[in-house]
């Protein structure tokens, strides 16, 4: 039996510890994801108010919408503009299947899901003749279509017929909301009840991305020519894809509806997809984590603008519109990869293990604008805010190599 030779042995020894290193930050990452779970679950809801609780399940909520943005355009490349016409899809199915059904919520969500994902691969057919701008705007449309269509016809409200509305059309105290589960009917336990719900959708995202269909999605994202070559089936993974991200979507559209209770088609606007597609480029499309940021960008901005800090929520756009310039130019990860790794540069600059360069400076100082921005929109006059706010992709400029 021949003996390996210096070279195999320090090869073997090298992959041994990359493993290693591999499954350790793995563990790392999967022990932090579950206590913050387990925090959010318990803890969190004797901490805050009612307004709070709810804000936070809308956060949760559109985090599974950003994660379906995620799915299509971080790991497949489809530019798709229409999750929120899916999530007011999702919620109208919802919201019409639980007045005129008794099944289980579970089932209900399972079923609204799958609805919302036959809708979805309808709407992902343009994808497997158009890419880039021509299907962002393809969905757009649909977007605004959708917002058009729920303009006339409007959501539920436990009538008869197919689009189930009182004769009368409005809403009234006498309207039934929308059901929530059994043991969810207050605010907390629903709250609860949706974080589960939520963290199998991330589950289901991550299996997917860990096995055949991320790495045929990957492959696909990188060169489609070279993915055929190489024997990956791009319509089936393109569509299956689709289909996730609807079904996800259209799990959230039913939990929104169960959460507002009586959902109306003013709820979800045009403008509401690009802010989406904003936000999460914002957080990350590349990682999970960047799916709640994208959700807290989203709704918890908002509601820390207007219903605590008394700000004109309109400034967000200011904030997201520098925010996306600064992901852009300078980190295509996002705020997920990005924020972590300047802090990081800011620390080893103050310990000065590392020399100052100028791309460091102005990457740090562009990411720490942004922030300063937002804090000076709440403590200063506005103007003096969205100024710091807008220096922030000025920096990133600069530090371009």
């Amino acid at each position: 039996m021949s003996t390996p030779t210096p070279a195999v042995s320090s090869a073997r020894a090298a992959a041994v510890k990359a493993v290693s290193s591999l499954e350790r930050k793995t563990l790392v990452q999967l022990l932090t994801s579950g206590g913050l779970l387990l925090l959010a679950l318990l803890a969190v809801p004797s901490l805050v108010g009612s307004d709070w609780i709810f804000t936070f399940t809308s956060v949760a909520i559109y985090s599974v919408v950003a994660l379906g943005f995620d799915v299509l355009y971080g790991r497949v490349g489809l530019i798709s503009m229409g999750q929120v016409a899916l999530l007011s899809v999702g919620c109208w199915i919802g919201a019409r299947l639980a007045y005129a059904t008794s099944m289980p919520f579970p089932i209900l969500l399972v079923v609204t899901g799958l609805i919302t994902a036959g809708v979805g691969l309808l709407v992902g057919l343009p994808a497997l003749r158009l890419s880039g701008l021509y299907l962002a705007l393809i969905t757009l449309i649909l977007a605004g279509a959708t917002s058009i269509v729920l303009g006339q016809t409007d959501f539920p409200s436990g009538g008869g017929g197919f689009l189930g509305r009182f004769p009368a059309g409005a809403l009234t105290t006498e309207t039934p909301p929308v059901r929530r589960p059994s043991w969810g009917n207050a605010d907390t336990n629903f709250y609860r009840y949706t974080l589960v719900v939520v963290a199998l959708m991330f589950l289901l995202t991550l299996v997917h991305v860990a096995g055949k269909p991320g790495r045929a999605w990957a492959a696909i994202r990188e060169s489609e020519p070279a993915a055929l070559s190489a024997g990956v089936n791009i319509t089936l993974y393109k569509m299956w894809a689709f289909g996730l991200a609807s079904f996800m979507t259209g799990v959230a559209g039913c939990l929104l509806a169960a959460e507002i209770g009586t959902p109306r088609a003013t709820t979800f606007q045009t403008l509401d997809s690009l802010t989406l597609a904003a936000t999460a480029l914002i957080g990350g499309i590349f990682t999970l984590w960047g799916a709640l940021v994208a959700g807290a960008f989203n709704q918890l901005l908002p509601f820390l603008f207007q219903a605590q800090w008394s700000v004109n929520p309109n400034f967000l756009l200011v904030v997201f519109g520098a925010g996306l310039l600064q992901v852009l130019l300078t980190a295509p990860g996002g705020l997920a990869e990005q924020f972590p790794k300047d802090m990081a540069n800011l620390g080893r600059l103050i310990a000065r293990k590392v020399p100052v360069t100028r791309q460091a400076l102005f990457g740090i100082g562009s990411i720490l604008a942004l922030f300063l921005g937002i804090v000076l929109l709440i403590t200063a006059p506005p103007l003096v805010g969205v100024i710091v706010v807008m220096l922030s992709p000025i920096l990133c400029v600069f530090a371009l190599d």
